[in-house]
Formats: C-alpha cells, sequence, structure tokens
C-alpha cells in the first residue's frame, strides 16, 4: 500500500513538473493558457488633441492656439516672431 501512495506522489510530481515546462514554453511562444480581457481604448472619452507651438515647441490643446501661415503657435506674439 505504501508502495502505491509514493507512486502516486511521483506521478502526481512528474506532471506538475511536465506542466510548468509547458506554460513556460507557450508563454515564451506569446500564447497565453486563460484569455485576457479585451484591451481598453487608449484614448480616453474626454481627450483633446495637443499640437506643438511651432515657436517654441509648447505642447497645449489645439483649441487654444492660434493658427498661422507655417503652422500652430501659443500666442500671437509667437506667431508675429516665426513668421516675420
Amino acid at each position: 500500500m505504501k508502495y502505491l501512495l509514493v507512486l502516486g506522489v511521483v506521478l502526481f510530481g512528474i506532471w506538475l513538473w511536465r506542466h510548468n515546462r509547458q506554460t513556460e514554453a507557450r508563454e515564451r511562444q506569446g500564447v497565453r493558457s486563460a484569455p485576457q480581457a479585451p484591451a481598453r481604448s487608449a484614448v480616453p472619452k474626454n481627450a483633446t488633441e495637443m499640437v506643438a507651438c511651432a515657436h517654441c515647441g509648447l505642447h497645449l490643446p489645439l483649441a487654444d492656439t492660434e493658427l498661422g501661415a507655417q503652422g500652430r503657435y501659443c500666442s500671437s506674439a509667437h506667431r508675429r516672431a516665426h513668421e516675420g
């Protein structure tokens, strides 16, 4: 009876070892054993587009920029300085 118990423990250990090796191999190949949740949208619903000032490079919301002939600017002073 004790040999049967020892055999069961050894077989369980072998199965566990092989199962872990197969799981690691799948993860290295990029395949997951459990399905993953769908990815969320990277852009929040209330996000605004950000643009850089053509003169100084400052990033600000598109609605706050001043449009010039050569791009968008953070202020009228930068538009005049860059465009002449």
